[in-house]
């Protein structure tokens, strides 16, 4: 896919992808495989775009040769049906570039990188990493700025910066605060770069006002039917079925909080890196695949699993999804 295509592209549903564990905690990439299948049946001729090794994929506890194998094969199995949005962060500029390159080299139209983690760098840190990987590869770039687990945010004024770098194509924005969101709207030229809403449904029906193209989703793993019925609300400005869609995913936004608060205490310091209380979402969108009849399969440590009750009460609530 040429810059240009993915440009236009740059709407819908994002959809990352979970990266499906077995019992002995190896990489289940067949399972995988058959997700992905079962994905391109349901997004056949709509604004569907792919997302291997995001955070929903745990991409972080996989090791090189695993997050490549996984890479490597969505792109195979997309071959061109939709974008392939690979995600290639690490917490290094240099070691982000190689698999941003890796990804490029295997055929995927584009890559997504969260900012830096560990180390909370100056401005012009982040201005010359996201630089230097842009520069480093010809596909597009989609940054991914997301405050909960790397501690920081791109401001306004840096993000007019970024956006002018020729092959940065859009921004997965995450921060929960919807004034903040549309500022990060208003900073670049939307013609070059899309600014999606990184937190999925829920958040995307108050931004979806303000023409926000497209969100990225966890749940369009299991429901991607329903998620992109969302999205198709919100571009025919019809926010009265939106919010009745949004609706429906009440129960399993709520549960979410419940599991969460099931697993806890919590050790995020609030306001701090981990200003997410909890990711046992991961969890629960593996369990709901199972439940389903595709490949969620096992969250790796320090991950949880859900537990048998949770799982009881989890079919319940897609019973009410119509899912099930």
């Amino acid at each position: 896919m040429q810059l240009s295509e993915l440009r236009k592209a740059m709407k819908g549903v994002f959809i990352v992808l979970v990266t499906p564990f077995s019992d002995d905690g190896s990489v289940d990439l067949q399972g995988m495989r058959a997700n992905v299948r079962w994905l391109l049946e349901h997004a056949k001729g709509k604004d569907v775009a792919i997302v291997p090794s995001g955070s929903t994929g745990e991409f972080y506890t996989l090791s090189d040769e695993e997050d490549k194998a996984v890479i490597k094969m969505v792109v195979e199995e997309v071959n061109g049906k939709l974008p392939v949005i690979a995600g290639t962060a690490r917490a290094g500029t240099e070691e982000t570039i190689k698999i941003c390159q890796y990804a490029e080299s295997v055929g995927a139209d584009g890559v997504q990188v969260v900012l830096p983690y560990y180390h909370i760098a100056e401005e012009e840190g982040i201005f010359q990493h996201f630089k230097r990987i842009a520069e480093a590869i010809k596909i597009g770039v989609i940054i991914y700025n997301n405050p909960g687990p790397t501690g920081s945010w791109i401001k306004p004024p840096l993000m007019t910066k970024l956006s002018k770098i020729p092959n940065i194509v859009g921004v997965k924005e995450n921060t929960p605060d919807v004034r903040a969101f549309n500022k990060i709207q208003r900073s670049v030229d939307s013609k070059n770069t899309a600014i999606l809403c990184g937190l999925g449904e829920h958040l995307f029906s108050f931004e979806a006002v303000y023409d926000c193209p497209g969100f990225v989703s966890s749940a369009a793993n299991f429901a991607p039917d329903l998620s992109y019925s969302i999205y198709q609300a919100a571009m025919a400005r019809d926010f009265n079925h939106l919010r009745d869609l949004v609706t429906k995913m009440f129960p399993y936004f709520d549960f979410i909080s419940t599991v969460n608060e099931n697993h806890g205490p919590h050790v995020g310091i609030p306001g701090a890196a981990a200003g997410q209380a909890g990711y046992m979402y991961i969890g629960l969108v593996k369990a709901a695949m199972d439940l389903l009849g595709l490949r969620g399969g096992k969250v790796r440590l320090p991950l949880l699993d859900i537990n048998d009750k949770e799982r009881d009460e989890l079919k319940a609530i897609l019973r009410k999804m119509d899912l099930v």
